[in-house]
Parts: structure tokens; C-alpha cells; sequence
């Protein structure tokens, strides 16, 4: 589903308002609106045919007050300067709300990456670091793997880096395979992030996960694992996903109305997220329009897949059925979307709380790399539970007693904390 929203003007608009409620300083609202450094550039290389192509990079560092700068990196044809402003901004928050000592940062190149060879992408990936490594590192800014991009591609960077300073740096990337610095659990994390916090959101409105059922839109790497978290940590049902096909240019959505079984459905998906429909069709799914998955009548929405996506006029397929929206993508949902639920019933989880679980495992993983001593998945899933846990608590306790709606409650807490550490350095 297109969008022609500006991401970051919505990220801004957001932070204005909270702004307002908390009476911010206009001299601290300046420097919060806006990254403290940005970065855009040419990466030329090499193509398997021998030509030279040029690719647009970006690298965007919002705020290292509480820490080294974080964010992922993103291979998307639509990939702009302000997507990245945007998503550097929601990861100072996304750090600030789940209390890890991190800043926001954000990278991107502008390419469809199904379009590349292996050799392309890591050439294509060492020329990213071969450009930005003066600007990274595990004590400024650790980029790691969004959509688009892989673990092996977070493999690469890191050699390239690591040979550039000369001497060995896991530390400097996160999102790494298992066995090349990677942590246990961090494929996982994101989206069983967001099913913790879809748990403690059942528990404050005293709903069975067993008898709970829900629509999930996207099937990378959140969509699939809140997918399987919905199905096996809470025993409901999900009824369908939705997905971007690459070959037919547009999204569908994958439904059965006994509930999805996702671990077979991603068998049958690439590593881009598009789903065979031929063999979904075969094991009896039924494959609709890519918007459906919105009006489902269902308990719990969880959009995971791009920004955008319920705005003012998706906002109104929202089923009255829905009790829970949880927000697995990075503003997937604008203001005039917002003001709408403002006045619904629905229990709203932000983005920046419900999927910080991947953000979590990327500070534990750099923890690891620091100490050369790695955890197993058990305990880093349980340490990944313990900090969502104790994040969906102070929200929900911000939300109460301050009688505002659960993103600017988020905010709240979140910039609370960003602006003490810019004012225990002197920053203001």
C-alpha cells in the first residue's frame, strides 16, 4: 500500500504536541526536532556486468545524548533523506522509552536489493561502511540490519569495517549472524517484543489470549515472529498476513479463517517477504487485496510492515470489534489517524514501545560483543521480557495518571529522559 505521507514532518508533528503538554523549553524543543547530524552520499559499484552504478546513501545521527547513536539500515527503492530523519527520531525515543543507554540514528540506501546479486549487495554494503566509518563505531553510532537488509549483509560491514581501523570490532554493528558476533534471540526480538507488549495489554484490559484473534499486516521478519509469539505465546489466532509481492507489484492478503499457521507459511516465503501463492492457495488459504487485512474482524491489529499505513480514511475500516492496536511497524499510524482512535475504544500500544524488542537485542548483543561472552537465546529472551515488561508499565503508568493517550504518554516518558541526560551535559 502506497503512501505519500512525509515521515518525518508526522514525526515532528508528534513531538510538537507532546512538547506542548510537557511545556518544553522552545530552545530544547529546536534542538529535539531536529538530528544532530546528517549524512547523504554516493556509494559507486561495481556490477557483475562490469558497469559502474552510483547508489544514494543516507546516514542520519538524531541524538547521542543518553549514548552511542542506533539504527538500522534500510535497502528500499522509496528509501528518502526524511524517512531516515523520521526513523533516526522515533529511535531516540524508541531507546529513551525502553531505557537503554542509546541515541537515534537511522541509515538507508535507495535500492531495491531483490535486484542485486550476493556479490552486489556486498559490494554494495562494504561501500556503505567504506564511505560512513569515520562517523560509526561502538562509541558513536552502531548501525544494524532493517528492511532490506540481513544479518549476512551486518556480517560484511563489520569486516569492512573491522579492516579499515585494523583491529577486530564486532561491536561496531549488531544484527550479525550467530557465530560472526551475532546474539541468540535477536532474529526473534522484534516481534516477540511486540507480542509482550500485546501480553501486558490483554492483562490491563483482562482479555483471554486464547480466545483473542488477529490481522497482521507485512511478513518480514516482525510479521512473522509476532505471528508466531500471537500463536504459541498467547494460543490465539492469527487469521491473516499481508505481504508486498515483488513479481506482481502490489500487496496481497493471506487469509483462513481457522487461523494461519506461520511457521509453515514461512516456508513458502522468500527472504523479501513475498509468500508463493500458488502453494498458499494449495494448503487452502485464501489470498484477497492487500488492504483487507485492516477490516478483519478481529481483536488485535498489528501493522508491521511500512509507515503510513492507517490514515485518516484507513482508520475508518478499523472492525468495532478491535481492542488493541499494536503498533509492530516503525509510524505506521499519522495524527489524523490518531485523533480518530484518540476517540475510540481501542487500546493502542506506539511503535516505539511495542517494537523496541529488536532495538533491546541489538544493546545486548553490543553488550556481549564488550564482554566476549555470549548469553543463550533462553536468557536473552528473558532479559528481552523483563525490560518490555517494565517499558509497557511506566507508559501504561504515564497514561493513567497524567489522563493522556498512550503515544504521548510514550513521548512523555521517552523525552522526560532525553532531555535530564542533555541537561546533566551541559547541553541546555
Amino acid at each position: 500500500m502506497a503512501t505519500s505521507i512525509n515521515a518525518f514532518e508526522m514525526a515532528q508533528k508528534q513531538f510538537d504536541n507532546v512538547a506542548e503538554l510537557l511545556k518544553l523549553d522552545p530552545q530544547v524543543r529546536e534542538i529535539l526536532r531536529w538530528p544532530l547530524r546528517e549524512f547523504s552520499f554516493r556509494i559507486p559499484v561495481r556490477m557483475d556486468d562490469g558497469s559502474l552504478r552510483m547508489f544514494q546513501g543516507f546516514r542520519v545521527q538524531h541524538n547521542d545524548a543518553r549514548g552511542p547513536n542506533k539504527g538500522g539500515i534500510r535497502f528500499h527503492p522509496a528509501e528518502t533523506l526524511d524517512t531516515v530523519r523520521a526513523l533516526a527520531t522515533w529511535m531516540t525515543w524508541k531507546c529513551a522509552v525502553a531505557d537503554i543507554p542509546l541515541g537515534g540514528g537511522k541509515g538507508g540506501v535507495v535500492v531495491d536489493p531483490s535486484t542485486l546479486s550476493t556479490g552486489e549487495k556486498e559490494r554494495l554494503v562494504r561501500g556503505w561502511v567504506d564511505v560512513m566509518w569515520r562517523n560509526i563505531g561502538n562509541r558513536q553510532d552502531v548501525p544494524a540490519p532493517d528492511v532490506g537488509t540481513t544479518a549476512q549483509m551486518m556480517g560484511w560491514m563489520m569486516d569492512e569495517y573491522s579492516k579499515l581501523v585494523g583491529e577486530f570490532t564486532p561491536g561496531v554493528i549488531t544484527g550479525k549472524p550467530l557465530g560472526g558476533g551475532g546474539s541468540s534471540g535477536r532474529t526473534e526480538a522484534t516481534g516477540f517484543g511486540v507480542i509482550i507488549n500485546v501480553r501486558e495489554a490483554m492483562k490491563h484490559l483482562k482479555l483471554d489470549g486464547a480466545k483473542c484473534t488477529a490481522s497482521i499486516q507485512g511478513f518480514g521478519n516482525v510479521a512473522q515472529y509476532a505471528s508466531i509469539g500471537f500463536t504459541e505465546m498467547l494460543k490465539g489466532k492469527v487469521i491473516c498476513i499481508s505481504y508486498y509481492d515483488r513479481e506482481d507489484k502490489v500487496s496481497y492478503t493471506v487469509s483462513k479463517a481457522d487461523g494461519i499457521d506461520p511457521r509453515f507459511l514461512m516456508t513458502i516465503t522468500d527472504q523479501y517477504g513475498t509468500v508463493d501463492k500458488v502453494k498458499a492457495r494449495e494448503a487452502g488459504y485464501v489470498i484477497e487485496d492487500g488492504g483487507a487485512w485492516i477490516s478483519k474482524d478481529v481483536d488485535v491489529l498489528i501493522p508491521a510492515a511500512l509507515e503510513g499505513q492507517i490514515n485518516g480514511e484507513t482508520v475508518k475500516q478499523i472492525s468495532p470489534r478491535v481492542k488493541i492496536l499494536a503498533e509492530g511497524a516503525n509510524g505506521p499510524t499519522t495524527p489524523e489517524a490518531d485523533e480518530v482512535l484518540k476517540q475510540s475504544d481501542i487500546f493502542v500500544i506506539p511503535d516505539f514501545l511495542c517494537n523496541a524488542g529488536g532495538v533491546t537485542v541489538s544493546y545486548f548483543e553490543g553488550v556481549q560483543n564488550d564482554m566476549n561472552y555470549y548469553w543463550t537465546k533462553e536468557e536473552v529472551l528473558e532479559k528481552l521480557d523483563t525490560k518490555m515488561t517494565i517499558a509497557f508499565a511506566g507508559v501504561l503508568d504515564m497514561s493513567q495518571k497524567s489522563k493522556v493517550y498512550t503515544r504521548d504518554a510514550a513521548y512523555m516518558v521517552a523525552i522526560d529522559r532525553v532531555v535530564k541526560a542533555m541537561q546533566l551535559r551541559g547541553w541546555v
